[in-house]
């Protein structure tokens, strides 16, 4: 993890070490690791409420290709991101894929 710190969030990763020999509580406290992280998790939430209609609207079957390529994007953007706004994309992608796979997945089991 101390490399992709470095990387994309030196400041925490300055924090953790300093956090290391005084305090262990804290260390990731940092308002852009945590839009990092929150940013897959509401756009699933967000996309999981249209999710039914475009199911409605393509069918079961595109609508999984569609999360499943929209995922497959944003993993790829995760993996060559060379930012940290390409990281944030690539996780609103990620979140997009799994909102509208879960909505799709739980239209079918009704």
């Amino acid at each position: 993890m101390d490399p992709f710190l470095l990387k994309f969030f030196p400041e925490v990763y300055r924090q953790k070490q300093a956090a290391s020999k005084t305090n262990q509580y804290c260390q990731y406290d940092n308002q852009l690791l945590q839009a990092f992280t929150s940013s897959l998790y509401l756009a699933a939430l967000v996309t999981s409420f249209f999710a039914s209609a475009g199911t409605r609207i393509l069918g079961r079957k595109w609508s999984m290709l569609a999360s499943g390529f929209t995922f497959l994007v944003g993993a790829a953007l995760n993996g060559a991101a060379q930012n940290l706004a390409m990281l944030i994309v690539g996780h609103i992608l990620l979140g997009i894929g799994i909102g509208f796979t879960n909505q799709v997945r739980d239209c079918s089991l009704r």
